[in-house]
């Protein structure tokens, strides 16, 4: 016998057992319903997670810096040599050099310096001691010992998110903060 639940057949007592369409499951209305509501969360959520997954320059930015700053500081400590970062701010740009190089080689490492991304930018530099520097060229140094200007670097996107790198005079560790702190 045909229902409108599918087949149905009888059994040798003379009751019905329902076979295959007679389970339970989910209408194509409450599919469609829960099909929008997940379109609709994506279409809030694909911004944050286009920065978060695929081109967060910003971040990149800043946990590149994180590690050249790490290795300046161990190239000290191993080297027994003064080193120092700089950045040219009008430029975007940033390089390392140390006191004992000759012209010509400062000119090569000004030169040779890292660029950043174009969607990023060095908004300013905060150096105890010297302030804010938003124009120009800064420097932060690192002595022989490891240990460098309590300083900070602040990073912009063009989409006006900010990151701030606190650098720590004697821990040797980088804070990464991702607003703009202020330092006097």
């Amino acid at each position: 016998m045909i229902g409108w639940l599918g087949w149905i057949a009888v059994n040798s007592n003379n009751q019905q057992s329902h076979t295959f369409l007679d389970k339970r499951g989910y209408t194509f209305i409450e599919l469609i319903v829960v099909l929008v509501l997940v379109g609709m969360m994506l279409t809030l959520a694909a911004p944050r997670l286009r920065h978060a997954l695929l081109t967060d320059h910003l971040k990149s930015t800043a946990r590149k810096l994180v590690g050249i700053i790490d290795n300046l500081r161990n190239e000290t400590i191993r080297e027994q040599k003064a080193y120092a970062l700089n950045f040219d701010l009008n430029a975007n740009r940033f390089w390392t050099d140390y006191p004992s190089m000759t012209e010509e080689e400062m000119t090569l490492a000004r030169g040779e310096a890292i660029a950043l991304p174009s969607d990023v930018r060095i908004r300013d530099v905060w150096i105890r001691g010297e302030g804010k520097i938003v124009e120009g060229e800064a420097r932060i140094r690192f002595t022989r010992k490891g240990y460098t200007q309590s300083s900070a670097i602040h990073l912009r996107s063009d989409d006006e998110r900010e990151f701030t790198l606190v650098l720590r005079p004697f821990s040797g560790k980088v804070e990464i903060l991702e607003k703009y702190k202020e330092f006097e």
